[in-house]
């Protein structure tokens, strides 16, 4: 031992000493400790030195730190040295430091709240923790809920997870993500989702049950135990909820910055909602019971939004509106009640204020009469045995009493709620196992404690009891397992606590005593406990300064009490009267609540005489009716009587325990309190749980865990064969002392400590070893770098001599061929000097000549057209001069007359003035009047020709000019109404005056205008300069500007140019988002559908069970089927569907409903999803199709042009043939009706020969087909007798088969044919000429017309344009006039219709023609082949008669040799009957093994295609379409029944693609005809349309691809974590850390171990089932894909989950792993199928965990390395890494910090494990099969001799 201390106590050596502030601070020895010292030299981390003192009595040395490879370690079991300072710095470093939250320590799981949101609870993750081991994952609750779930699964044992901790510690949280955890992965029994009802009571619970702390914003003020219920298939059926002690005084009193419970505020925040008026509801702070605390709001909380998730919860639960109205009702009365204000009358009464607004809000809300309540509020009812008395209640104890209403109102409330939720949760199937959740409160101690912290201190005595038992208990277990010798561990027993509190006078035994004593106070209480337990019991202490508290010694802490309320909180007593007005309430729910106060409550809640489950809420009993209150239980009593059936329940069930820290008291984030930490560290009793560990033996190795760790300590000759005996031998040469390791049967048990001793032997063995390495290495590179130089310099010397050398040649070389080159350079310079001046001379006299020629042809050329301009300009100054005297000659005219016209006008003025003269014109007034008229036309014809004028002139004068019309014209009126108006004309005159002033008035603003003209010319030639001034400097802007805009030009062309990758790559993307979306769908509807026809089977089965005679039609089509089904299918299936309904009547039928009403919506998603996916597609096709558009365009054009010219003359064909038809029998008809007419019996000989000869030619095409399929046949015969030297028997047989005269007879037949239809062939030619002659002549005449209408374009292009749009027109309307002169002489319909009639009998004749051409030279060519093989025949023959022997020998009977028909048209015939058997053989009973193996790939697929052809070519639908339906429906039904046969679901995936393949390549569709051959082109569909029914197949495809995933993962899932990252591929790399009371799955190589050659042969298998199997190579690269991204996703995962994976030696173990998955890629030839890229974040992880990780370079190098990480993953990686050894360093938080700096921003998902579910969507490209149909022979094995080829 003492050997021992002095190695470790040594200079260096790390120790825990105690501090004040930090609890224990670490600490490094600076001198060697020696034997009997009293002192230790000590640095503290902050480089002071201290002195520590030893304790003189006990001499204990300071407990040492772990070394660094253990810190930080998932379970605490694992330090070597396990004592306090050890767990409180693992636990700080892992929660600071690493953001991990959960820790194990042994079998306890310790939570510290972070106070914060973490992406840790996400759906991901629970699938990544489904199914794994405790100790394979790294902590989480969700891995004690999953070790829960599978122990219950494995053991057949009821569960339970007991939660405990502080107030906010985060217990309700916890115990929430085990229920999710649970509803998640067991799903629930029935379409009822009672996984999402049990989810939905939290909301409700911690509405009512919840309330804001000092501690917590959401601490839970009651006890829960949940129990949830499994059915015998582990899913969830249902749950049952048990509460413990409510804390009712919080109704009625909060401190400061505290809240009431929650659902008080929720209403008052929304007591503006309409549905809460009649409430007369207002903010928080107007009620007394939710304004004490002054801390009305939460932060972050919206109180408003919280009580609609409460009323959704409420719903899903079943409680109706009216109900939740009821309720709220309830709790917006206790809020009035509280405002209701008792004033005092005196000192003994007191009363209330008449028509209290509160009171009466109460007594509308809750129904009852307010005098009734007012009175018994402030009074009370004594009886006495004869008399009853009503006597009044002072001031404060009416008070109390309004309080104590209203607490029991609330819980009464608070009571029936969770009867209601556990109705809901609760079904009818049986319960076979459960797994419980307690959310308990943990140990509290406050400033006052009172008697619900003593009861809640009570219940954690009992549950540490129980959890110091179950540790000891399994303690025990595991060394009786290891046989060995056990010794009794010393832990601390709390029973004493316990008697003190519950025993036979204990405390609650006196304080039930107490309560019944009629003058029973607190204070005699406590001179009770005084009396009886001061001087008995060592845990019970009395306070110096008090005596009504005291003091008990828990297993936490002590805890001082103070007795004040024990008593009225124990009896928890009710005003009886104040009961019975309650009852008389109208109010029916009120009513509801306090029913159950007249019968009799059993201590657990339970109505006696009632049956069901026993359930422990807390409801005191108030409702025995007797004058004698000694039969009503406390609230102690049972509170006592729930605990104990509590603790019985769970020592009934296998326990586990999380405990939950709180890390500090002011909700900070990530901030760690060590006194805190350790406070409650000790009260859950995690650290007892590490000092029962640490008394024993804590660290347990494997052997050969321990023997791969400490390799390196042995010796060579110490590795025996037997690994248990060799360490053995090696821990007696290191550990003396052999009390300090224990050997068991299958682990070494080492105390406390020896771990870190062996890990400082084992580093200080590698330390040595790295000096004597680095020594051997440094000399090797020192004399490698010697020789390397010495080499160097030999090598330049020897270089730069052999240079010097090279230099000199080369210069005497050069002076050589310097002078030789300098000669002929002169030479020729001088030739090419002349040649050139004499070329330059010529060519200057040739231009200069040409140059004077062309100046003289110039100048005679300009003084010609000179001579034509001038001609041309004096002509049309000629004209300008005239037209200019032209027009002043008119305007002079036009002005004079004007002015004759004016002074006429005056006279005729003055005139009317004068009564003389109108009386003398009233004598003659007719002629007069005539007169008039025609001076007024004449005037205003003057008028109209002056206004005319005046508008050419000015058109400042045009408004003048209208005015002076329209006075002209009103004075027209006047003249002829001058009888009656003679006064007008003065006023006409004044208005001519105004006129003229207003002209005058015009003329000067003209003139005023003109002169602003001048002056703005002035001004904008001023302007003009300055802005060309400018102008020059904008060009040299622009000149800027346009570089700058090519540049940015060319940026844009670039930008552009990425944005068209970028979206190209975007609908990609959404292109496969949607293809996935499709398939997920399809795989939803496929699992509706099995579910469906699971559903229909125990139907089925019931209905036998119930009728054993009843047989069910079995009618199980899928949605997709039943599209394309027939009627009498749906008649099927309804029939049967009514006869199941009648059978099981009784059965409920909600489910069948639901599921096809699910089915129904999943086919309109799917419909809605294809359609979708069509337009995705069009649309990434025309983004693919843009640079080639106009191509296309003109292209589509023309084939659409050939295609409707096609379809044009199908459509003229079918009717030919129609009329043809028709002809005949109008022919025959009138032959019989005209019998006597002349031309009828030509007309019946000639309808008789068609039909003859129709006859004949089929006669004959059936005998040469039958004589070519003979002749075939006996030739290969004689083959066959040839090579058995047996020709003559050959020849003979064919003798006997055919006659010659037979095969002459068939020649003379044919030609007969022939020459008919030669004949045929030359009267339609005879007719056809004759229509090409008609159409030649129209083609002729409208060649002439065109010829005419050229030349008439050309005649008026010579025109002026006037002239050439007049000569066009009369051309138009010449050439119309004459087509409408034939229109009316001929009859145009009769024309139209007959021109048609000649273009389609044109076309036809064209198609026929066409056709017997084709029919012509078939049958020559044929003719000619088997004339040829006749002559062979012949020959054969002659040849086969030099061997007479033989025949008699071996004779040939014709029976014995087969027959084979040649030129199949590649169908297969079955009778309607054989369908049933064919869909038997082929697929329900066929063995894929022997089909992949012996025949062609795909045959199956082959058949069923040449099936569905020969019903294509009978044209029989209802044949097409249930064979296809029989087909689908039996590859569904293999599927379901086989579907986790890899082989099978492979095997009839190749089908399905390849009958796909078949329907698409012979669909007649030209974009599937391309690659196929001539004769695959005439086996083309040719009646039925099947494009839907390959959507169909289309979606098989994908459904049976999506089950041979699953199969793929259901096998790799296992061997992934073992073989990817387990097992060590390179051996030594990485050592084995030591592990805590969980152990991992080894990484040593066992028997049974999966390990990448595991893998690695699983993957070819896959690859080579597939390749036998025929499936297309481009779907063999997206299964590989598929395959390598399973593999990354759930190894990166594990990766991210598990710290001991995360170091640099495992990092260098994936690459490996990675590199031999490649090199498998390599081999197969699938590099480019993308699988690679999918593990391209599993090598980006791997790389981080071995890249240096400590400098800001080495931060951006993994910013860019780490690409294909999210910054989530890439943290949580750093986070994890663990360094295996002492040589390696850990990661610097600041570093971590910086890497999220850095990628703060990434636009990327939060999440932070890889979807191992995701399946990338699958396509089928087109892969047309070269094999022709004809060719493919049906094997006997298959028993398919009902199939006949035709």
């Amino acid at each position: 031992m003492n050997r021992e201390l002095e190695y470790m106590f040594i200079r260096s050596a790390r120790v825990w000493i105690p501090d004040a502030e930090d609890v224990w601070k670490s600490a490094e020895l600076t001198r060697d400790y020696k034997h009997g010292d009293a002192t230790l030299h000590l640095m503290l981390e902050d480089a002071t030195n201290i002195e520590h003192k030893l304790d003189p009595k006990t001499k204990n040395l300071p407990y040492l730190r772990n070394p660094d490879i253990l810190v930080g370690e998932n379970d605490l079991t694992a330090l070597s040295y396990l004592h306090e300072p050890a767990v409180l710095h693992n636990l700080k470093v892992r929660f600071i430091d690493s953001k991990l939250i959960y820790t194990y320590c042994g079998i306890v799981l310790v939570a510290i709240n972070p106070y914060e949101t973490l992406q840790i609870y996400g759906s991901d993750i629970i699938n990544a923790y489904s199914g794994q081991n405790m100790g394979d994952m790294d902590p989480h609750i969700f891995a004690v809920a999953e070790e829960a779930y599978k122990q219950m699964a494995r053991d057949e044992r009821n569960q339970s997870i007991i939660v405990s901790g502080e107030s906010g510690a985060g217990k309700t949280v916890s115990a929430k993500y085990a229920m999710r955890y649970f509803a998640t992965v067991s799903g629930s029994a029935s379409e009822a989702n009672v996984e999402d009802k049990v989810l939905a009571s939290n909301p409700i619970m911690e509405a009512i049950g919840n309330a804001k702390t000092t501690r917590n914003d959401n601490s839970s003020r009651f006890g829960k135990y949940i129990e949830i219920g499994f059915d015998n298939r582990y899913r969830i059926i249902g749950a049952n909820m048990r509460t413990y002690l409510l804390e009712k005084s919080r109704v009625v009193f909060q401190a400061d910055e505290e809240r009431n419970y929650h659902i008080f505020y929720q209403l008052c925040a929304s007591a503006h909602l309409p549905e809460f008026k009649n409430l007369r509801l207002s903010t928080a702070n107007a009620f007394l019971y939710t304004r004490q605390g002054r801390s009305p709001v939460i932060a972050g909380v919206d109180d408003t939004k919280e009580l609609g998730t409460t009323r959704h919860a409420f719903t899903m639960l079943g409680i109706n509106e009216s109900y939740q109205m009821g309720l709220f009702q309830v709790l917006a009365a206790i809020l009035h009640l509280g405002n209701v204000e008792i004033k005092e009358r005196d000192s003994d009464s007191s009363l209330i204020a008449p028509n209290n607004a509160h009171l009466t809000a109460f007594c509308e809300l809750v129904g009852v009469a307010y005098p009734d309540m007012s009175q018994w509020l402030c009074h009370r009812k004594l009886k006495t045995a004869t008399e009853t008395y009503v006597k009044p209640l002072p001031r404060l104890q009416a008070t109390n009493a309004r309080d104590a209403l209203s607490k029991h109102i609330y819980a009464k409330l608070f009571n029936w709620i969770v009867e209601h939720v556990n109705k809901a949760l609760i079904t009818n199937v049986k319960q076979h196992s459960f797994i419980g959740v307690l959310d308990i409160y943990g140990f509290e101690t406050f400033e006052i404690n009172s008697f619900e912290q003593f009861c809640i201190n009570y219940a954690n005595e009992k549950l540490q009891q129980q959890f110091n038992m179950h540790v000891f208990k399994l303690e025990q277990e595991e060394y009786m397992k290891e046989q060995i010798p056990w010794t009794l561990i010393d832990f601390y027993d709390n029973q004493p606590c316990i008697n003190l509190i519950e025993a036979k006078m204990g405390i609650l035994d006196l304080l039930d005593e107490e309560c019944k004593m009629p003058r029973g106070s607190d204070d005699t209480w406590a001179q009770k406990l005084y009396n009886t337990h001061l001087k008995t019991c060592s845990l019970f202490e009395k306070p110096r300064m008090s005596n009504r508290a005291f003091i008990i010694q828990h297993f936490a802490d002590k805890v001082e009490y103070q007795c004040e309320g024990f008593l009225e909180k124990n009896k928890d007593t009710v005003n009886e009267e104040q009961i019975n007005v309650m009852k008389a309430s109208k109010f029916d729910l009120l009513v509801e609540l306090f029913q159950d106060e007249d019968k009799a409550i059993t201590p657990t809640g339970q109505v006696a005489g009632t049956g069901g489950r026993t359930r422990l809420s807390i409801k005191p009993e108030k409702g025995r009716e007797k004058t004698s209150k000694e039969h009503k239980k406390t609230v102690g009593c049972q509170f006592r009587n729930s605990l104990q059936m509590l603790m019985d329940t769970l020592n009934a069930t296998t326990p586990h325990y999380v405990r939950c820290i709180k890390p500090n008291d002011f909700k900070l984030a990530f901030s760690f309190d060590p006194k805190r930490a350790v406070q409650q560290l000790r009260a859950c009793g995690v650290l007892e749980t590490i000092r029962i560990s640490a008394a024993g033996f804590p660290s347990r190795w494997t052997y050969q865990e321990f023997f791969s760790r400490y390799r390196v300590l042995m010796k060579q000759k110490d590795v025996l064969p037997d690994k248990k005996l060799t360490c053995r031998n090696v821990l007696e040469t290191l550990v003396q002392d052999q009390d300090k390791y224990q050997f068991g049967k299958t682990k070494i048990f080492f105390r406390a400590g020896q771990v870190a001793y062996l890990e400082k032997l084992r580093a200080d063995k590698l330390r040595a070893a790295c000096i004597r390495i680095q020594k051997t290495i440094r000399c090797w590179l020192a004399r490698k770098k010697y020789l390397r130089m010495r080499s160097a310099a030999i090598t330049i010397q020897r270089f730069t001599r052999g240079y010097q050398a090279r230099c000199l040649t080369k210069f005497m070389r050069r002076t050589a061929a310097a002078t030789f080159i300098q000669k002929y350079q002169r030479m020729y310079v001088a030739r090419k000097r002349y040649r050139q001046k004499q070329a330059a001379a010529l060519a200057m006299q040739t231009i200069l000549r040409a140059y004077m020629a062309r100046q003289k042809y110039r100048a005679l050329l300009r003084e010609n057209k000179a001579v034509i301009i001038q001609k041309h300009i004096r002509g049309w100054l000629a004209r300008c001069w005239y037209k200019r005297c032209l027009e002043a000659i008119v305007y002079l005219q036009c002005c004079i007359r004007r002015m004759r016209a004016r002074w006429e006008l005056k006279k005729l003025k003055i005139e009317a003035r004068s009564v003389e003269h109108f009386k003398k014109l009233n004598k003659g007034m007719e002629n007069k009047i005539m007169q008039l008229q025609r001076k007024i036309d004449e005037q205003v014809k003057d008028n109209r020709l002056t206004s005319e004028k005046l508008v050419g002139l000015e058109n400042s004068y045009s408004v003048e000019s209208e005015k002076m019309q329209k006075e002209v014209g009103r004075l027209r009126g006047i003249e002829e109404d001058a009888k009656n108006k003679t006064n007008q004309v003065s006023s006409l005159l004044e208005e001519l005056e105004r006129l003229r002033k207003e002209l005058s008035v015009t003329q000067q603003e003209k003139k005023t205008i003109e002169d602003w003209a001048h002056t703005y010319r002035d001004e904008m030639e001023k302007l003009v300069g300055e802005l060309k001034e400018t102008n020059g400097v904008l060009k040299k802007d622009k000149d800027d500007l346009n570089r700058s805009i090519q540049e940015q030009s060319q940026q844009m062309t670039e930008k552009m140019a990425r944005c068209i990758v970028e979206e190209t790559q975007q609908l990609e993307t959404d292109l496969n988002e949607e293809r996935s979306r499709y398939q997920n769908l399809l795989t939803e509807h496929l699992r509706l559908e099995e579910k469906y026809d699971d559903l229909k089977e125990e139907m089925a089965l019931s209905s036998n069970v119930s009728k054993p005679c009843h047989r069910r039609t079995d009618s199980t089509h899928s949605s997709n089927e039943s599209e394309y089904t027939y009627n009498s299918e749906y008649a099927e299936l309804e029939e049967s569907s009514r006869i199941s309904e009648d059978i099981t009547r009784g059965m409920d039928t909600s489910l069948t409903l639901k599921l096809q009403k699910r089915l129904t919506e999943l086919e309109q998603d799917k419909q809605l999803l294809r359609n979708e996916l069509e337009n995705k597609e069009d649309q990434f096709q025309r983004a693919r199709a843009r640079d080639d558009a106009e191509f296309k365009k003109a292209r589509g054009a023309e084939l659409e042009y050939e295609s409707l010219k096609r379809q044009e003359l199908e459509s003229e064909n079918k009717k030919l043939r129609h009329d043809l038809r028709e002809m005949r029998q109008s022919l025959l008809g009138d032959a019989a009706a005209n019998a006597g007419a002349p031309g009828s019996p030509a007309y019946k000989v000639l309808l008789d020969q068609l039909n003859s000869s129709c006859e004949e030619l089929e006669v004959r095409k059936e005998e040469v087909l039958i004589l070519r399929s003979q002749l075939v046949s006996q030739k290969e015969a004689m083959h066959h007798k040839e090579t058995m030297t047996e020709p003559s028997v050959f020849a003979e047989d064919v003798t006997k088969l055919k006659d010659a005269d037979e095969i002459k007879q068939a020649y003379v037949g044919l030609k007969d044919t022939t020459r008919l239809l030669e004949h045929q062939l030359q009267s339609q030619r005879r007719t056809y000429d004759n229509e090409v002659e008609s159409l030649r002549g129209e083609l002729q005449n409208v060649k002439e017309e065109n010829n005419r209408q050229q030349q008439l374009l050309a005649q008026n292009l010579q025109l002026p344009p006037e002239a050439r749009i007049e000569a066009s027109l009369q051309h138009e309307i010449t050439r119309l006039t004459n087509e409408n002169l034939e229109l009316m002489a001929d009859d145009p319909t009769a024309s139209r219709e007959a021109r048609v009639i000649i273009l389609r009998r044109m076309v036809d004749l064209m198609e026929q023609l066409e056709k017997q051409d084709r029919t012509i030279r078939k049958l020559k060519k044929q003719l000619k082949v088997y004339s040829k093989r006749i002559g062979e025949m012949g020959a054969g023959q002659t040849e086969g008669q030099t061997s007479p022997g033989q025949l008699v020998e071996e004779p040939i009977h014709p029976v014995n040799i087969p027959r084979r028909e040649k030129d199949f048209q590649g169908m297969l015939e079955y009778k309607k009957e054989d369908e049933m058997k064919l869909v038997k053989n082929l697929i329900l009973e066929l063995k894929p093994r022997g089909v992949a193996v012996n025949l062609i790939p795909g045959l199956p697929a082959y058949i069923l295609f040449m099936c569905l052809r020969h019903a294509d070519y009978v044209n029989d639908d209802q044949k097409v379409r249930t064979l296809l339906t029989s087909t689908i429906n039996s590859i569904k039904k293999i599927l379901k029944k086989r579907g986790d046969d890899f082989e099978t679901v492979s095997f009839w995936l190749s089908n399905t693609c390849r009958f796909l393949h078949c329907l698409k390549q012979y669909s007649g569709d030209e974009a599937f005809m391309k690659h196929n051959t001539s004769r695959q082109n005439e086996h083309s569909l040719n009646n039925f349309d099947l494009a839907e029914y390959r959507q169909v197949i289309s979606d098989l495809a994908i459904q049976i691809y999506q089950q041979l995933i699953k199969c793929m993962e259901n096998l790799l899932q296992p061997m992934i974590v073992s073989g990817m990252l387990e097992h060590e591929t390179i051996q030594g790399v990485s050592g084995v850390k030591p592990t805590g009371l969980r152990k991992r799955t080894s990484s040593i190589a066992d028997e049974g171990t999966y390990t990448l050659d595991t893998i690695l042969r699983q993957l070819s298998a896959f690859h080579s089932t597939m390749c036998q199997h025929g499936t297309d190579p481009e779907l063999i690269k997206q299964v590989v894909k598929q395959e390598f991204y399973i593999i990354g996703a759930v190894t990166l995962n594990n990766l991210l989950l598990r710290k001991d994976m995360c170091s640099w030696s495992k990092g260098m173990q994936i690459r490996y792993n990675v590199s031999q998955l490649e090199e498998w890629l390599r081999d197969k030839g699938l590099m480019v199928c993308g699988a690679k890229e999918t593990l391209e974040p599993l090598i980006q992880a791997a790389q981080l965990l071995q890249v240096k990780k400590k400098t800001d370079e080495d931060a951006e190098a993994i910013c860019s390395m780490c690409l294909a990480l999210t910054t989530a993953q890439i943290v949580k990686v750093l986070n994890l890494y663990t360094p295996v050894n002492e040589f390696e360093e850990r990661v610097s938080v600041a570093f971590i910090r910086t890497i999220q700096t850095r990628l703060r921003d990434r636009c990327e998902s939060p999440q932070l494990l890889m979807d191992t579910k995701m399946i990338y969507p699958v396509t089928f490209p087109f892969n047309p099969s070269s094999l022709a149909l004809e060719t493919i022979q049906i094997p006997s094995s298959l028993n398919l001799g009902f199939l006949t080829r035709v």
